[in-house]
């Protein structure tokens, strides 16, 4: 399965992209954000980053709830319908999560719903944690919410087939070389169109979260498994949810 190093350029640009992961339970995600609300108890009026936060609905959720969000992502096209939400709790700006983002600024940093892992080198997901760590300011939480790889590993559907809206996606899932890899064939019946892209994401361990974390000066003060905040598991937990405070 051959992947462009740069797959998630046009693959998060892509129309074919939200349509295919517009069936996300925003219900689940909006109990995940409450109940790591309460968890963390943040200060009225805290000042927050969602990083890689696509359309922005999580941060509006977040923002509805009177703190001051900001969300950056890659993607132009998901940041110029993220801009619509705008107001004076919320701003989003298009950003690499490699490059530094406002220094010693936020009090929480999230970054949601497996949106790590996607660059190849050692380098650059240094570089992308390190800015969500300088981002925070001293004592500052970081919420990492990433899949648990043995557990996607042991369960992965190597073969599906999806249509939504007459567009058909063939979807094939490789794990290989401690990556996960998933090759996605579009049929557009209406445009009679053909188009393929392939993910590519890091079957990063707790182990290897630990090692990052430490080099950059993150102390992990909990893990959990799932989005209901059991404990985790390697074999049994379908999440790796990582909370950190920055020393």
């Amino acid at each position: 399965m051959e992947v462009d190093k740069l797959w998630f350029k046009d693959w998060f640009n892509s129309p074919y992209y939200h349509l295919l992961y517009n069936n996300r339970d925003e219900r689940e995600a909006a109990a995940f954000i409450d109940k790591l609300l309460a968890y963390l108890q943040p200060a009225p009026g805290a000042e927050m980053l969602d990083v890689a936060c696509g359309k922005g609905r999580h941060a509006s959720y977040l923002a509805d709830k009177g703190y001051y969000v900001t969300g950056i992502d890659l993607s132009i096209e998901s940041i110029n319908a993220a801009k619509k939400l705008e107001n004076d709790h919320l701003s989003f700006f298009q950003h690499d999560m490699r490059l530094p983002f406002r220094v010693n600024y936020f009090d929480v940093v999230f970054n949601f719903f497996t949106s790590f892992g996607y660059f190849e080198s050692r380098r650059d997901n240094d570089n992308a944690l390190r800015t969500l760590r300088n981002a925070l300011k001293p004592g500052g939480k970081l919420v990492l919410d990433y899949l648990n790889s043995p557990y996607v590993a042991a369960h992965l559907i190597y073969d599906e087939v999806k249509e939504k809206e007459n567009v058909v996606f063939d979807i094939r899932r490789e794990y290989k070389d401690r990556k996960f890899m998933k090759q996605i064939s579009i049929l557009d019946k209406d445009k009679m169109r053909r188009a393929s892209f392939t993910e590519s994401v890091n079957a990063f361990t707790r182990e290897d979260f630990e090692e990052m974390f430490s080099r950059q000066g993150l102390r992990i003060t909990e893990i959990f498994g799932d989005y209901h905040f059991n404990s985790y598991d390697e074999q049994r937990s379908p999440r790796l949810v990582i909370v950190a405070t920055k020393s």
